[in-house]
């Protein structure tokens, strides 16, 4: 039996590799995300084949971030698709013009806060502003729920320190960055397991090369559910 906590990114080229994955996962995941990556592979072609004929659902991670006007635009083309989650950049601007372009569909609106692949050295390369990544993801959060955002995609680590937002009661935290015991980090750096991410207040773990690159996919995605149900991963959700 599947659980929806659990999204599996289907992070590889072409809609025709991710079909497989898919077909490999069965009923074991309902849950799939899509990135920018398979846009021009023939991800909404494959989006749509999974939520509208074999009842899936769909997170679209696009993490769109342009001008008021042209995001608007986007969105509204990308909501007819009537899918579950898509993903903009946290800043206000891109957030409320999101919200404007998904009005009257059931797409949420989830805010990137910090890519979970980057730490301090990173953002200091970017010439972000300098402080605590921790207190950046809290404060970009805030400032996002503000602005209208159904929920936010931040790492497992600032979780718990999300969720305890007054403006976090009754919005979504998406973590990606969660991996299971023993698998490899690949390109993330701030880390959880899927039991400790839920226990810190995620709504939804996204986990994809554990889950698809394992020897047997049915069984890394069915320890996944099971961990998710385990004590370890109760905590109330706020």
């Amino acid at each position: 039996m599947s659980d929806d906590r659990l999204i599996v990114a289907l992070d590889v080229g072409d809609a025709l590799s991710a079909l497989k994955i898919t077909e490999a996962l069965g009923d074991s995941v309902n849950f799939y995300k899509i990135g920018l990556g398979m846009l021009t592979g023939g991800g909404l072609a494959l989006a749509n084949e999974l939520k509208h004929e074999q009842g899936k659902r769909i997170f679209l991670d696009m993490k769109l971030f342009d001008i008021g006007a042209t995001v608007e635009a986007a969105v509204r083309g990308l909501a007819q698709f009537d899918l579950d989650f898509l993903t903009v950049h946290g800043d206000p601007h891109v957030v409320r013009a999101a919200k404007e372009g998904a009005a009257g569909k059931d797409l949420k609106i989830l805010a990137v806060t910090i890519l979970t692949s980057l730490d301090r050295a990173d953002l200091d390369a970017c010439l972000l502003l300098p402080g605590d990544v921790a207190d950046m993801v809290v404060t970009r959060a805030a400032r996002a729920f503000e602005a209208g955002a159904d929920g936010i995609i931040c790492s497992p680590q600032e979780a718990a320190l999300v969720r305890a937002l007054p403006q976090a009661r009754g919005r979504l935290i998406v973590t990606p960055g969660v991996r299971p015991v023993g698998a490899a980090l690949g390109d993330q750096k701030r880390v959880m397991t899927p039991a400790q991410a839920v226990a810190a207040g995620a709504d939804h773990v996204v986990v994809g090369r554990p889950v698809w690159q394992a020897p047997d996919p049915v069984a890394a995605a069915n320890a996944i559910l099971a961990e998710l149900a385990s004590p370890q991963a109760q905590a109330p959700n706020i």
